[in-house]
Parts: structure tokens; C-alpha cells; sequence
């Protein structure tokens, strides 16, 4: 069997001691080793990949998390269907978000010693089965174990996520990654709002036999468009694998450092999400108008790209820093929900804006730590999220039960300040980071002077649809 990377560039000492460490170790006799990563065929671009290919990569993207978060509007239909309490519910986001960590953990690093194509094509393929079992549980034991197979199956996005990264340059990765997180979070607000309007047509079931047939759909076309990597290298247990997680997690401070606050800022985006259908189903909103809601965070959106080249010019940290600053001043107006609408829908915009520039700076920052591991980092990284979520999610519609929509605002701000202090504590490693790595204005200055002097590469050759 041959090993694959998924690092373009040829790798430095320093990218490579992990994966020398894990080859050089002997596989657990159980453990059947596998392929190591597969690297794409060149492709020439300046951000190695087209326009029209890392459009694909948004809309998959957004097609699979959007599953995850179809529920968010429907949790009323639901509890009174299967006769669930209102301090229950968030049990159905939980469920979800547990899968979701199991996959990060189990399928995510995958992407580092497999085919991407086959195993992202594989998994939309086994996701639109999760979906019909999810809309038609006869009992809530079955809804709570199809929801956690269909948050298992979608960290196929994390997988889109890496491959996307692997298939940048350097020097664009972080405009890449804004532009196919833009349909993260489009597919993540989105859902809400489709959830809601086909819940109003034809009831919460419908939601889950629709996405199936469009993650089938995807998964299909994805079978084409997807770049075929080229396999290049030796055997690396899988059992192995996983436990260099730990070990990326134990030695590189810039992912661990993004990870932690990750828990903390998507615990904060968690506790608006998915507590936000109680205060606001009663009478006379319906379930499309509580989706609605979602359409307003689709600004959130607008802060990835620019994030992103934010931090291509090396300003992560700052970026970061001020993102956060809006995330804590966003739950003033979000908790005067129950009085103004329109202060609920500034505050969606702020939180959302906020969220999604801390997210992409991060996944920018910790790819870079370590290209080769590119799969494992991201995959690390998004464990830390959905623990957040899931935390945030039934503590809110918990906290709900007892001290209403102010104390759920209590709870998200307080999410949200710890997360300001975790990062006013590690800003000054970033800062030596920056420095030690050429980042931040220094790299900015001179990748322009790089640009002006022999122009921007072309991006003929680019691999992806136009290949298809």
C-alpha cells in the first residue's frame, strides 16, 4: 500500500516529525493499517482552486451541516408529538451534537490516510439513509438515535472544510476557507428557515425525507466533481491515527488555544440557536416565522471572506479580538427579545457576524500549524465545538425552564465575556507566533511587495468541476 499527502507544498522538518513519529511506531497487531493521505492532482491556481469549484465545495457544505440544525425550529412539533417537556427538548440538539462529536473524532481524521473523494462521497451517500430513519421514528428512542447518526454522517463538512484547505495555497488559504465557510453558515441559517416553512406545508417529517433526497443528490454529483487524488506514500495504523490527535493536542498551543475557545464562543452561538423557538412560538408566530429568524443571521456570512483575508494579511489576532468584543455587546439586544423584534434581530446579526469571523480566522490558523495533519486538526478543533453546542444547548433550554429568556441571555453573555478573557490571556502566544513565523504586518508588506513585483499567479489549470 502506498502513503498520500495532502500538503501541496513540500513538507518541513517541522510538519513532519508527527507523522515520521507515527510511522516509525509499530501498529497494534489488532489495528488492519491503512493508506495515508492522498494528494490531489496539481492544480496550478493561485488559490489552487477555481471559483466555480470552491463554490461547489460552499454549497456541499452547506447542503450537509444544514441537517444539523433543521431541528432548531421544529423542537415544540416534536416534544409534543413524542411528549417531550420544554426542559427536555434540547435532548433532541444534544442527541445531534453527540453524533456529531463521535464523527469528528472517528471519521474526521480519516481525511489525513484515505481518498477525500470517496470517503466525503460515502458519507452523503450513508447520511440521506440517516435522514429517512430520523423522519420516520415511530418512538423518541429511535428520533434521538437517528439524529445522532445524521450528526455523525455530517462532519462530512469538516471533511469538505480540509480538502478545500489542502487545495489552497498558502498565501489564499484563509480566503478559501472564508469563502466555503460562507456556505457553512448560510446552510447553518438557512436550514432553520426551509425547516420552518416545510414544517408549516407538511409537518416536521417532511424536513428529514427532503434533505435525504438532497444529500443523495449531492453525494452523486460530488462522485464527479470532486478532484481524484493520487495515492503517494506508506501504511499508518488507523488506532494510531486517532491517538496522534491527543498528541496535536498536547504539542501545538495554537490549536489548542482555538479549540478552547471554541467551546466557549459556539456554547454562546448554541444558546441563542437553540433555545430561541421557545420565547417566540407563541401565538401568532409560526414555524416559518421562528426559520425566519435565520435568514436575518445569513449576514453572517459577510464576515467570512473578509475574516479570511484578514488573516491571509495576518491580522488574526486582531480580528479575533474584535469579533469578540461584538459578540459580548450583541446579547444586549438579543435580551430584550420579548419586548422589540427588531433589537432580536440586531442582536442575531451582531452574534452571527461575530461567530463566523472568529471561526474562520481559527480554522485558518490551525491548518496552517500543520498541513499534513490537516484533517486531524480541523476534525480536533470542530470535537471542541460541538461540545460547546451541545453544552449550550440543553443548559439553555434548561436555564429557559427555570429563569426564562433573561436568564438564557445571562448565559450567553457570560459564554461570550469568558470567551473575550481566553483570548485576551493567549493573545500574547499568537503574538509571539506572529512574530517568530513572519505573520501579521510583517507578512502582509511583503507578500504585497510579492504581488506588485511579479503579479498574481494564474489560476489556469485549476482542478475540480471544470474537470468533471
Amino acid at each position: 500500500m502506498t502513503r498520500c499527502r495532502d500538503d501541496l507544498p513540500a513538507p518541513s522538518s517541522a510538519a513532519t516529525v508527527p507523522a515520521a513519529a507515527i510511522r516509525a511506531a509499530p501498529a497494534p497487531a489488532a489495528a488492519a493499517p491503512i493508506r495515508a493521505a492522498e494528494s490531489p492532482a496539481p492544480t496550478g491556481a493561485a488559490g489552487g482552486l477555481s471559483r466555480r469549484t470552491t463554490l461547489f465545495f460552499a454549497v456541499a457544505c452547506g447542503v450537509a451541516v444544514s441537517n444539523v440544525y433543521f431541528a432548531d425550529p421544529l423542537l415544540v412539533s416534536m416534544g409534543q408529538d413524542f411528549g417531550l417537556s420544554p426542559g427536555a427538548l434540547g435532548l433532541v440538539v444534544t442527541a445531534t451534537q453527540i453524533g456529531y462529536g463521535l464523527g469528528l473524532f472517528l471519521l474526521v481524521p480519516l481525511g489525513d490516510v484515505v481518498n477525500r473523494r470517496r470517503l466525503i462521497v460515502v458519507q452523503f451517500l450513508l447520511m440521506a439513509l440517516a435522514l429517512v430513519a430520523a423522519g420516520s421514528a415511530p418512538a423518541v428512542v429511535v428520533l434521538l438515535a437517528g439524529m445522532a447518526a445524521v450528526g455523525s454522517l455530517a462532519v462530512v463538512t469538516q471533511s469538505l472544510v480540509a480538502f478545500a484547505a489542502s487545495l489552497a495555497g498558502p498565501a489564499h488559504r484563509g480566503r478559501v476557507v472564508g469563502m466555503v465557510t460562507s456556505g457553512v453558515v448560510i446552510g447553518i441559517l438557512c436550514a432553520r428557515t426551509a425547516s420552518g416553512v416545510l414544517a408549516d406545508l407538511a409537518g416536521w417529517r417532511t424536513v428529514y425525507f427532503a434533505s435525504a433526497a438532497l444529500a443523495l443528490a449531492i453525494g452523486l454529483v460530488a462522485h464527479r466533481a470532486l478532484p481524484r487524488p493520487t495515492p503517494v506514500g506508506d501504511q499508518v495504523s488507523y488506532f494510531r491515527l486517532l491517538a496522534s490527535m491527543a498528541e496535536l493536542f498536547r504539542t501545538e498551543r495554537t490549536f489548542r488555544n482555538r479549540a478552547l475557545l471554541a467551546l466557549l464562543v459556539f456554547g454562546a452561538f448554541s444558546t441563542l440557536w437553540s433555545c430561541l423557538a421557545l420565547p417566540l412560538s407563541a401565538p401568532p408566530l409560526s414555524h416559518s416565522a421562528i426559520g425566519a429568524f435565520g435568514l436575518i443571521g445569513v449576514a453572517g456570512a459577510l464576515a467570512a471572506v473578509p475574516a479570511g483575508r484578514l488573516n491571509d494579511r495576518g491580522f488574526s489576532r486582531w480580528t479575533t479580538g474584535g469579533a469578540l468584543v461584538v459578540l459580548c455587546v450583541s446579547w444586549a439586544p438579543i435580551a430584550l427579545a420579548r419586548q422589540s423584534l427588531w433589537a432580536l434581530a440586531i442582536g442575531v446579526v451582531l452574534l452571527d457576524l461575530a461567530v463566523q469571523a472568529v471561526h474562520v480566522t481559527s480554522q485558518s490558523l490551525i491548518y496552517e500549524v500543520r498541513p499534513a495533519a490537516g484533517s486531524r486538526l480541523i476534525g480536533g478543533y470542530m470535537i471542541f465545538y460541538s461540545i460547546g453546542s451541545g453544552t449550550g444547548a440543553i443548559a439553555s433550554t434548561a436555564t429557559f425552564a427555570v429563569a426564562g429568556w433573561a436568564g438564557v441571555s445571562v448565559q450567553g453573555a457570560s459564554l461570550s465575556l469568558c470567551a473575550l478573557l481566553w483570548w485576551a490571556y493567549t493573545a500574547s502566544t499568537e503574538a509571539s507566533s506572529e512574530a517568530s513565523t513572519g505573520n501579521g504586518p510583517v507578512r502582509f508588506v511583503r507578500g504585497w511587495r510579492e504581488r506588485a513585483g511579479r503579479g498574481t499567479p494564474s489560476t489556469a489549470g485549476s482542478a475540480g468541476l471544470e474537470r468533471g
